[in-house]
């Protein structure tokens, strides 16, 4: 019987493990900082998000009066393909529904609720379940009844025509569609005819 050579054990690697591009995108990206130059640009940035939205989302927008939340909101409509000449802003109403799109928007805003027990009697948290989509303009008058897993987006003046919006996540499902957000939002802006919010740097956003 002939000798063979000296034995070989057989070595298994483990595969690389593959992160989703978006995980990258939100790891690296977030929170997201833009400039926008007027409410046509804003409305175009919530077009995208709309565009990108699964169900079931909750976006919670700050800023004070006249920073665009509405125009943002107005984009998100459009984004998810109804008419945006539909929205306006539910001050008085507290909550319009929009179900024009492919998914359902409840557009909420919360500037004059006073009181817990207020904010109780609007049925906000009905709509947190299911595929119902909500958009709550003066998310800080609500903050302890919105769900821990929520896109965050916060609108400020920076001058007469020009608005700073920040992006953030608060949780891996909103993270995710930020990230998505963020990928197509760079896809649209190589590709768009016209300006777009532009993207802040580091640098512009350590001197603002």
């Amino acid at each position: 019987m002939r000798s063979g050579g000296p034995l070989r054990h057989s070595v298994t690697r483990p595969a690389k493990t593959q992160h989703p591009v978006a995980r990258r995108v939100l790891t690296s990206r977030l929170p997201w900082k833009l400039v926008s130059t007027s409410h046509q640009y804003t409305t175009r940035l919530g077009y995208v998000i709309g565009h990108v939205l699964r169900g079931g989302e909750t976006i919670a927008i700050y800023g004070p009066l006249g920073a665009g939340k509405t125009a943002l909101v107005r984009g998100i409509v459009q984004g998810l393909g109804a008419s945006p000449t539909v929205v306006s802003s539910p001050t008085f109403v507290v909550i319009r529904e929009y179900d024009q799109g492919r998914l359902p928007l409840a557009h909420m805003d919360l500037y004059r609720i006073r009181s817990p027990r207020e904010l109780e009697s609007t049925g906000l948290t009905e709509y947190f379940s299911g595929q119902t989509v909500t958009a709550i303009e003066w998310a800080d008058k609500g903050l302890f009844a919105l769900p821990q897993d929520r896109i965050e987006i916060a609108l400020d003046h920076r001058a007469a025509r020009i608005r700073t919006i920040q992006l953030s996540a608060t949780g891996p499902q909103s993270g995710k569609i930020l990230a998505l957000a963020h990928m197509h939002y760079s896809k649209t802006s190589r590709g768009h005819q016209g300006p777009l919010p532009r993207v802040l740097s580091r640098e512009t956003t350590t001197r603002s």
